[in-house]
């Protein structure tokens, strides 16, 4: 497993992370959870990502429970705040009071006194952007979080909050968490170069586009059995990759990554990797050999002829 620096921080991550998002709490049984953590320990992943909203506290309370018996110094833990926590109306948001509520209650469910990231899991239109700013400033300042980071931001948000921590000596983000893969290059356009230059990492999300660049599911076929396709649960974002002409797309690759000796999962991920900018790729995983074969896409580096092969694929 390599290592890369996050942003400006002080904060190691392996390349490979591991994800929570409609797995832990939730879509997999605890005990396939716990063994999935492990996995992760043994291959070298030190980077969890969970979220406040995954399984509303379940993924944070499974994960507090199997990192227990971890040293905190020995893994690098993320949270986020923002989706709604039940139908109330009032456990949301950015505000001071949510920013400040939410922390405490991720950091019981995760038993731990402080994370190592605290993201903003979308930009709050509804709350001044100095106000959330001011909060997650106390957040790191009292030793709940280490750093702060946001996921899905745009440009202009990105550079009004840069702004505004020039100005009144906010925290600085160190991360951004957009969803990025070969089949969802949005964020290199302005979001990666605005962030390189002012000392953010790319921590991107879906890098398999949901398992569809594992080249797994085929064109005019039923999804395989036990896939996350057909689960209720996990299965009920997959649409879009599922569209005959994505499947299509995808298994042109195949000839790519025959000819390298590599799985579709291993080629889609060393192409997310192919970026400085990204510091870490999440992976969601619900057996343990997933989180293997995963995180051997770790150090494969893919020549330019090869890219550009890919480009030519991808049209």
């Amino acid at each position: 497993m390599r290592y890369r620096q996050l942003g400006d921080s002080d904060l190691r991550v392996s390349e490979i992370s591991l994800g929570s998002w409609l797995t832990y709490g939730g879509g997999v049984g605890d005990e396939a959870a716990r063994a999935c953590v492990e996995a992760a320990f043994e291959v070298g992943i030190n980077f969890i990502d969970t979220a406040n909203v995954y399984a509303l506290g379940g993924a944070e309370e499974l994960l507090g429970d199997v990192l227990q018996r971890r040293p905190r110094d020995s893994y690098v833990l993320a949270t986020k705040l923002y989706f709604p926590m039940d139908d109330t109306g009032e456990n949301q948001g950015l505000s001071r009071a949510q920013v400040e509520k939410q922390i405490d209650e991720s950091l019981r469910r995760l038993r731990t006194d402080h994370v190592d990231l605290y993201q903003c899991h979308r930009y709050d239109y509804e709350t001044p952007l100095e106000e959330t700013l001011a909060a997650l400033s106390e957040v790191v300042r009292s030793g709940k979080a280490r750093y702060i980071g946001f996921s899905e931001w745009s440009p202009q948000q990105i550079q009004a909050a840069l702004d505004l921590s020039r100005t009144h000596g906010f925290e600085r983000f160190v991360s951004s968490q957009p969803q990025y893969s070969m089949l969802h290059r949005d964020p290199e356009r302005e979001v990666f170069p605005l962030c390189a230059a002012n000392g953010i990492s790319q921590i991107v999300w879906s890098p398999l586009a949901q398992g569809a660049l594992t080249g797994k599911y085929r064109p005019g076929e039923p999804p395989p059995q036990g896939s996350r396709a057909t689960s209720a649960h996990m299965g009920r974002m997959m649409s879009d990759w599922l569209e005959l002409d994505v499947l299509e797309t995808v298994q042109r690759l195949r000839p790519v990554a025959d000819r390298l000796g590599l799985t579709m999962a291993q080629l889609a991920l060393a192409w997310v990797l192919r970026r400085d900018e990204v510091a870490s790729a999440i992976v969601g995983a619900t057996r343990p050999e997933q989180v293997r074969a995963n995180a051997s896409a770790s150090g494969i580096e893919l020549d330019p002829e090869t890219l550009a092969e890919i480009d030519r694929t991808l049209g």
